[in-house]
């Protein structure tokens, strides 16, 4: 199973970003799908989730809440998750995340995921 994360790059503050997520597993729909990022120097953070199947739970961090979105295309194997307002402490490295066997009450944790992206750098800067 590879997870590939791709659309990190250099924005101004205020600005937008979407990132992806393709993933080569089968039965995609099947694994929670998750959003993490870390800041150099620091613990790696949750960002945003989607639970499986129809992604009817989709809990963010308050820090994100109503600037960034997560969603998921089942049929495409790729989960997004577009960023706007960003701000300068959004700058880090975003990492994607899935695992099958994730509980909602679990969604926001970082060891309850089985599979990891390489990463992707968001920067956010004037």
């Amino acid at each position: 199973v590879q997870l590939q994360a791709s659309g990190g790059g250099l924005v101004p503050p205020g600005g937008s970003l979407r990132l992806s997520c393709i993933a080569s597993m089968d039965s995609f729909s099947a694994y929670a799908v998750a959003w993490f990022r870390q800041e150099p120097g620091k613990e790696r953070e949750f960002v945003a989730a989607s639970s499986r199947s129809g992604g009817l739970s989709t809990p963010y961090a308050d820090s994100v809440k109503g600037r960034f979105t997560i969603s998921r295309d089942n049929a495409k194997n790729t989960v997004y998750l577009q960023m706007n307002s960003l701000k300068p402490e959004d700058t880090a490295v975003y990492y994607c995340a899935a695992g099958r066997r994730v509980i909602v009450s679990s969604l926001r944790r970082e060891n309850a995921y089985d599979y990891w992206g390489q990463g992707t750098l968001v920067t956010v800067s004037s």
